[in-house]
């Protein structure tokens, strides 16, 4: 009896050993739960989105531009269209289903609408419902992109309520059949599991439950062993003890990975629904459902995109489970295994379409946010890309640099980069850096620091035309030598001739060194290197003669600040990618408004902006005479640097201003000049992004005099050697005959206004004439000017 007594002794403490052994190696762990469960549970990337496109009557654009951003934004074809993200186009008319979404201003929900488009473009934009007219229809916003933290974990968060029924129940009908009545762990199945393991002489089937998975998810690793097994269940068990299981199946809801994209993790059921079928959980079918649930076996094993057989299989044994169960009648089973397992084309690349654009998104929130808050506070972007514009400049410069290739000795070593910004508000719509904009790697129109040649041109004559100097005034384009520190510098013109006493605008035009030379030193380099820091430069440029001909290195977003104050009538306005930036919670966090400055007066900028059209009616980029932008009297300059290393063109029309390099990351000579490289590079992408004529607005007290650009005196009248100039007042030449705008004026309306037939307007510049049609040789020689 005694020995009895002593032996229950011994095992009562040994009893009582273990289970304070296993509450203390409760409570050890109890804080590494709560740290995770009640702190900021993941790291939320940043995600950063297009601009939002707003449909209004009248707006000129295609039933296939429209279909084109539809798909950019993940939304799916359906007929007919009832779901949120879903569309559907006959022809010229296009339904649309858009999503509820989140914008700065507010919650927009989901409407219905019908668009209908004729030639012009949208004709009326009309309720599903009851035919009422839509006087503007906003469509969510394209994701583009993300910045994800060193994980590369990516997930939409959702609650609880977000959970669709039938996705709950498919879910703990596969996983865990006793989720909320278990106390975490599942003893029947531990011990089911435990035989299976000893007849197979080792660990081949586990018995855990959604609760043991998750744990194993957040806190352990995927090593088969007993003790982590024992870890695994006691984390379980404390963490039913302490949440409840509505909390504990959003966190597995949430974190369960279901799939690859690239170095990105596709983390839980909502973005995982986003991913592979377009779709919000609420949208998702029965057989979508019993996919994406039977992805938790296995998400590379069961991948639809790499295994779609093997991923088929897995969504019959799900679907049938679901019938058994009674979630699913048989009528539902049949139709479910007849559906496609993917009904929708997968966007693939972590939605990271645009690096060059995320490049400049970055770069600009540095300002106000540290890295980190990019990486983990689940930030949303709104930011000024464009998508059409983007995938057209996309196209055209690799189509046109792979053109351009084909003439060249240098073939694949040619590379490009090209920005596109709208010429009234300083956005970036468009960026490529480099002719394979898809590509990671370098962003050559942010980070290449090129010299711009003659690009800088037009710095030089905007000074010049504010210190006293006219488009007439007569320029000495003549040899010209300047003593620097090292010897004498002894400029030459392109086509190394002289062209002796010319007009302000021709040695523009033509883009002459000598006359430009003279010019600027005339009007001085201080003054100069100020009117670039005034255009926008950021940085010192040295007071050298060569820098008259652009010897200065400049990243193509640079020269389109630069472009893009000379475009906006002298008002200077920061380049921008970022509209607005939200919190997690939508909430306001910083809002990116329009910033403008008067840097010059408008009736100087005006004088300048005339004379680069005259660059294009008659000067250096003339080419662009002879194809679909004639009739579009645009402006801009062509630059090339010594040796032909580096081809420019910088230039604008009535809303574009867009800057193209093309050359070669050695620095070698790329053998193409501003004229033959980038300008059809530009040409291709303005005509594609579509241009609409630049009419320049002059100031009130404009004059208009004729001149005689061999004499460089007033010209009685329009004679083949006379050309009419706009003058500041004061500044013109006596007239032979008094006039305050020219016969051939087309009245201009201010901007954004249209006039009506009625309407009485102010007087416009004479827009360019077209140069005649050239022959061959005629191409070849403006190739080399």
């Amino acid at each position: 009896m005694k020995r009895f007594l002593l032996i229950s002794l011994v095992v009562l403490l040994s009893l009582c050993l273990m289970i304070a052994a296993l509450v203390f190696y409760g409570l050890s762990l109890r804080p590494e739960i709560e740290a995770r469960f009640e702190g900021q549970r993941w790291s939320l990337p940043a995600i950063v989105y297009a601009r939002p496109l707003e449909l209004y009557v009248g707006q000129p654009l295609t039933p296939s531009m429209l279909e084109d951003e539809l798909l950019l934004s993940g939304y799916r074809q359906e007929s007919p269209p009832k779901s949120e993200g879903s569309y559907e186009r006959q022809k010229m008319t296009v339904t649309v289903v858009s999503r509820g979404f989140y914008f700065p201003s507010g919650f927009e929900p989901s409407r219905h609408a019908v668009l209908t488009f004729n030639n012009d473009g949208i004709a009326a934009i009309t309720a599903s419902d009851d035919g009422q007219p839509i006087d503007l229809f906003r469509l969510d916003p394209a994701r583009i992109g993300s910045f994800h933290p060193t994980a590369h974990e990516d997930r939409i968060v959702v609650t609880y309520d977000e959970l669709p029924p039938l996705f709950v129940k498919t879910l703990l009908a596969v996983e865990d059949q006793n989720f909320f009545s278990n106390p975490g762990v599942s003893p029947l199945a531990i011990f089911r599991a435990f035989l299976a393991n000893i007849r197979a002489g080792a660990t081949v089937q586990g018995g855990s439950t959604i609760t043991q998975q998750l744990v194993k998810n957040l806190f352990l690793t995927n090593q088969r062993t007993f003790s982590r097994k024992f870890r695994e269940a006691t984390m379980a068990v404390l963490l039913s003890a302490k949440y409840s299981k509505q909390e504990i199946l959003t966190t597995y809801a949430n974190e369960v990975a279901l799939g690859q994209d690239g170095n990105r993790a596709i983390h839980g059921f909502a973005l995982a629904g986003q991913y592979f079928f377009h779709r919000t959980l609420a949208d998702l079918s029965p057989a979508q459902i019993a996919t994406l649930v039977g992805l938790i076996k296995g998400p590379s094993v069961y991948d639809p995109l790499r295994h779609p057989d093997k991923s088929l299989e897995r969504r019959q044994v799900v679907l049938a489970k679901m019938a058994e169960t009674g979630l699913i009648s048989q009528e539902e089973l049949a139709a479910a295994n007849k559906e496609p397992l993917l009904d929708t084309e997968v966007q693939r690349g972590g939605f990271n379409r645009f690096p060059a654009f995320l490049d400049l998104v970055r770069q600009q929130l540095t300002s106000q946010f540290q890295e980190k808050d990019l990486k983990t506070d689940g930030l949303q972007i709104m930011t000024t890309l464009d998508p059409r514009v983007q995938f057209k400049l996309e196209k055209s410069v690799h189509d046109s640099v792979a053109r351009l290739g084909k003439r060249s000795k240098r073939g694949n070593n040619i590379e490009a980069a090209a920005i596109v910004t709208n010429r009234n508000s300083g956005e970036v719509l468009a960026i490529a850096g480099g002719k394979d904009p898809v590509s990671l790697g370098f962003n050559r129109a942010l980070s290449a620091r090129r010299q711009i040649g003659s690009l800088f041109k037009p710095v030089v004559y905007l000074t010049a035309l504010e210190n006293g100097y006219t488009l007439g005034s007569p320029v000495e384009d003549v040899a010209v030598n300047l003593p620097t520190g090292q010897g004498v510098w002894s400029p030459d013109n392109f086509d190394r001739r002289e062209h002796g006493r010319v007009a302000l605008y021709r040695a523009l035009a033509h883009s002459w060194n000598l006359a430009t030379i003279h010019l600027g030193m005339d009007v001085g380099l201080e003054k100069i290197i100020a009117s670039a820091g005034r255009l926008g430069f950021p940085r010192q440029i040295p007071a050298l003669p060569s820098i008259l001909l652009g010897a200065m290195e400049m990243t193509p977003f640079e020269v389109a600040q630069i472009y893009q104050t000379i475009a906006a009538d002298g008002f200077y306005t920061p380049l921008r990618a970022i509209n607005t930036v939200m919190a997690a919670d939508h909430s306001l966090l910083s809002q990116y408004g329009l910033t403008v400055e008067q840097r010059f007066q408008p009736a100087t900028v005006f004088l300048l902006d005339y004379g680069l059209q005259r660059v294009v009616a008659e000067g250096t980029a003339s080419g662009l005479q002879r194809g679909k932008l004639a009739d579009k009297h645009l402006a801009g300059k062509t630059g090339t640097t010594n040796d032909l290393r580096d081809s420019w063109f910088s230039g604008f029309s009535g809303d574009h201003v867009l800057v193209v390099w093309v050359g070669r990351d050695d620095n070698k000579p790329v053998g193409l000049t501003g004229a033959s490289g980038a300008l059809p590079v530009w040409e291709q992408i303005m005509t594609d992004i579509g241009a609409s004529p630049l009419v320049l607005t002059p100031p009130t007290d404009i004059l208009w005099r004729r001149l005689d650009t061999v004499a460089l005196v007033a010209a009685d009248n329009d004679t083949q050697s006379s050309v009419l100039l706009p003058y500041l007042p004061g500044t013109e030449p006596p007239p032979a005959v008094e006039k305050t705008a020219p016969p051939e004026a087309i009245a201009a309306s201010p901007p954004g206004a249209a006039a009506k037939p009625d309407q009485a307007t102010g007087p416009a510049k004479p827009l360019p004439r077209v140069q005649e049609k050239k022959g061959f040789f005629d191409t070849v020689r403006g190739w080399f000017q």
